[in-house]
């Protein structure tokens, strides 16, 4: 399954120029493109660039503290992704339940 750069700007809520340039920034970051020159995400670059909002929206690294940060410890990093997800998700759980109380 392929997402539209479109469709990744819209998850993350930015800009599509954001997404290409991290493209270029982040070596990591292959999305296959079509005949037309389209990107295509895979689900892995989908991660990947959850792992590099994280690091940069959200935490404030710098691009090249980042690119360091996913060269040393990409796994930890993605780990801190997965935990912020959850915690996310009973924060929702929780002020929902709130509401209904």
């Amino acid at each position: 399954m392929y997402y539209s750069i479109g469709e990744v700007s819209k998850i993350f809520n930015v800009n599509t120029s954001l997404i290409r340039f991290w493209e270029k920034e982040f070596s990591i970051l292959k999305p296959k493109k079509n005949a037309k020159g389209n990107r295509l995400f895979t689900q892995k670059d989908v991660d990947n660039l959850h792992v590099i909002f994280n690091l940069v929206k959200e935490r404030g690294f710098t691009l090249d503290g980042a690119k360091k940060k996913m060269k040393e410890n990409k796994d930890d990093s993605l780990n801190d992704v997965e935990m912020l997800k959850s915690l996310k998700k009973v924060r929702s759980f929780l002020l929902d339940l709130k509401e209904e109380l």
